[in-house]
């Protein structure tokens, strides 16, 4: 891209800042569309599982609603309360939603697009999904109130318990693919499953581990059965309850584009990303941004059916999964796959 602006007659340096600007709203402009869409598809599926319509008035099956909230929510009074530390409470949610956007800079559409082809991309998705952790608490803290304040320490808990497990998992697929960068670990996939399927969880020894992965994604962006953060019983809306305007729609957006990301790792590094799903030459026809999101749809589509039909855990069953059985299985696994590696002569084939 920074050559074609570069053909136009800018100079290299306006031609990359250019061209990055571009890049970044290619990703933050379809992604807030995306958001809006997948809110409608949520509800829609909920309704079903419940045997209800669900959105259907406003626009052509509904398909508006989520732009009428959205509308809604943007013509609301933002209301700060009186003892809360109002820097705090404004930079919280904005926090939320930025660091909800950065982690998307290194995902591969397809073999070429990606807005940062880094080398350490795993790694730069584990710091920044960390880092999501802070707008919560941030919001907890500055309302000066109980439940968001209780609200807040258990989801830094909870972030914390589960991003640990999430971590090995990841040493596993590194391990597999003998790199940190996504691109390469997609493209390692190919063939991997008979030399016929584009796919690591076809893997016996990868099957365990992606389905912890999957459980710990729920666990990572709140959703149920790991919502102790929104638990309306207990702690009337948690972090978000004092919250109104744009300001609580910049949580929905960012909690939102955490779970579009999850759902996006989950194709990338267990079900092969981009690339079709079995190794034929006329599958490879259909551009590789549409397998890929095909793949996120279907992992979106398990997140909403879980939400509609598995209970709340209560909160020590939350931590006893993620510290006596998520993070003890992930830690055999890393042992078993690196024994099971060298074994194979696998560190010495990719040498």
């Amino acid at each position: 891209m920074t050559e074609f602006f570069q053909s136009l007659g800018m100079n290299y340096e306006w031609a990359w800042f250019t061209a990055t600007i571009s890049g970044i709203l290619l990703i933050a402009l379809p992604l807030m569309l995306a958001v809006a869409m997948i809110i409608y598809v949520d509800r829609k599926v909920w309704a079903a599982i419940n045997l209800r319509r669900g959105p259907n008035v406003v626009g052509p099956f509904g398909l508006l609603q989520s732009f009428a909230d959205g509308l809604k929510v943007f013509l609301q009074e933002t209301i700060i309360p009186s003892a809360a530390n109002k820097g705090i409470f404004i930079l919280a949610p904005i926090v939320t939603f930025t660091v909800a956007l950065a982690a998307w800079a290194v995902i591969p559409f397809s073999a070429t697009a990606v807005l940062a082809d880094i080398n350490v991309g795993l790694l730069y998705i584990l710091a920044i999904s960390s880092l999501s952790v802070y707008g919560v608490v941030m919001s907890g803290w500055a309302s000066n109130s109980k439940y968001p304040f209780f609200s807040a320490m258990r989801a830094a808990a909870q972030m914390i318990s589960y991003e640990v497990s999430i971590g090995f998992i990841l040493i596993c697929v590194v391990l597999f693919a003998g790199t940190f960068n996504l691109n390469d670990i997609v493209r390692a996939q190919e063939g991997f499953g008979l030399g016929v399927i584009n796919a690591y969880v076809v893997h016996p020894l990868l099957f365990p581990i992606w389905v912890v992965f999957f459980i710990s994604s729920l666990a990572e962006t709140q959703r149920v059965p790991f919502d102790l953060t929104e638990a309306e019983s207990e702690l009337v809306a948690g972090y978000q309850t004092e919250y109104s305007s744009m300001s609580f729609a910049l949580f929905w957006l960012g909690e939102y584009a955490n779970i579009l990301l999850m759902c996006m790792l989950n194709a990338l590094l267990f079900w092969g990303g981009w690339l079709p799903p079995i190794d034929w030459a006329p599958l490879y026809y259909v551009p590789g941004i549409v397998w890929l999101l095909l793949k996120a749809f279907f992992f979106f589509f398990m997140f909403s059916w879980v939400m509609a039909t598995v209970p709340r855990y209560r909160y020590d069953q939350l931590m006893r999964l993620g510290w006596k059985v998520f993070l003890p299985m992930s830690l055999i696994f890393v042992c078993v796959i690196s024994g099971y590696l060298m074994a194979t002569g696998h560190f010495g084939a990719t040498a």
